[in-house]
């Protein structure tokens, strides 16, 4: 998880520090783990577009082909002063990760809305369509997109 993109937002929020979270997801990618991101998306704490952008242009940093899911934000526990994520934020939010060259980036927790499925990053096909975690159509061959031959990011055996 990347929760934010700041440090008071992370001392405040996860009692922790961004850096560290930073620099794990760089190891484990360097040392060839599959690794995907998330980004719990809270309004009014980190759904601002420069800490969405700043967040996505780190994870693109690492390599662009990382998945990013910015998923909704729901009352719960302790913090329960907050509205849920509006559907419209997660799509703001999977644009500007496309916008600024993420490959994969996926609208969490709002089913059934059409962001949670994978587009080939080479010629923008649809090649695995989902509701929710139910994968209702696959267009993949090995990980090659079926249109283009595109090799997608993943782990496919």
């Amino acid at each position: 998880d990347i929760k934010g993109f700041t440090d008071d937002f992370y001392k405040k929020v996860s009692k922790a520090r961004l850096q560290p979270v930073l620099d794990n997801v760089r190891l484990m990618h360097e040392l060839g783990v599959w690794v995907e991101t998330t980004t719990l998306v809270i309004p009014g704490l980190n759904d601002s577009d420069s800490e969405l952008r700043d967040i996505a242009r780190f994870v693109k940093s690492v390599d662009p082909a990382i998945p990013w899911h910015v998923s909704a934000f729901f009352p719960t526990y302790k913090m329960l002063d907050r509205e849920p994520t509006p559907a419209e934020t997660l799509r703001r939010a999977r644009e500007i990760g496309l916008a600024e060259g993420l490959h994969y980036v996926y609208e969490g927790n709002i089913p059934g809305e059409g962001g949670e499925n994978t587009y080939c990053p080479g010629c923008g096909t649809e090649v695995i369509h989902r509701v929710g975690y139910n994968i209702r159509q696959n267009n993949l061959a090995d990980g090659r997109c079926s249109q283009c031959g595109e090799q997608l990011a993943g782990v496919w055996r």
